[in-house]
């Protein structure tokens, strides 16, 4: 069973505030695992569990070390894992944010990077959390990469971008 608590908790250590902590992420996010284990007072089972129960695959273990895949909110830019995605992503949003971003393109606003959904039905959800109408907004990555957008594996199921441009959204 998925302890959402604690997964809360290692997202706020790992993804936004991990000096509140006493960790240090590396340039690629990583840190020692048994300084997290001492920061929230868990055990590497708890932690072990998170990482592999989270349906959203936040998490990363590495031999002594963990991560978060994607979504830190800290000062500097985690280095992601370029790769190719499918043709198509979906971003999903309020119907009010919709139109600006058809203006402006897919800005990280307060996380490091855009975040991409693989399907239309995760987009929906993940729009459906801001509140309203959602509108879910189509990104055409053949394109996108042709004109030198680059995209980052966050896992299975979130792929990352540092900006999409309008251009490439419907």
């Amino acid at each position: 069973m998925h302890d959402v608590r604690l997964s809360k908790r290692m997202s706020h250590a790992l993804r936004h505030a991990p000096w509140l902590y006493e960790l240090e992420l590396d340039e690629a996010g990583w840190t020692p695992v048994a300084d997290l284990l001492v920061a929230l007072e868990v055990s590497r089972e708890q932690v072990g569990d998170v990482v592999v129960d989270s349906p959203k695959q936040r998490f990363e273990l590495s031999g002594d070390r963990i991560r978060a895949r994607y979504g830190h909110s800290v000062p500097g830019r985690i280095a992601g894992v370029p790769g190719t995605p499918p043709a198509r992503l979906y971003h999903g949003t309020s119907a009010t944010a919709a139109d600006r971003i058809l203006r402006e393109g897919l800005l990280p606003m307060r996380r490091q990077y855009v975040h991409l959904s693989v399907t239309r039905e995760m987009a929906e959800s993940v729009g459906g959390r801001k509140g309203g109408r959602v509108r879910v907004l189509t990104v055409d990555t053949p394109a996108a990469r042709a004109a030198g957008v680059e995209f980052l594996r966050g896992n299975e199921i979130v792929w990352l971008a540092a900006h999409v441009p309008a251009t490439f959204l419907s």
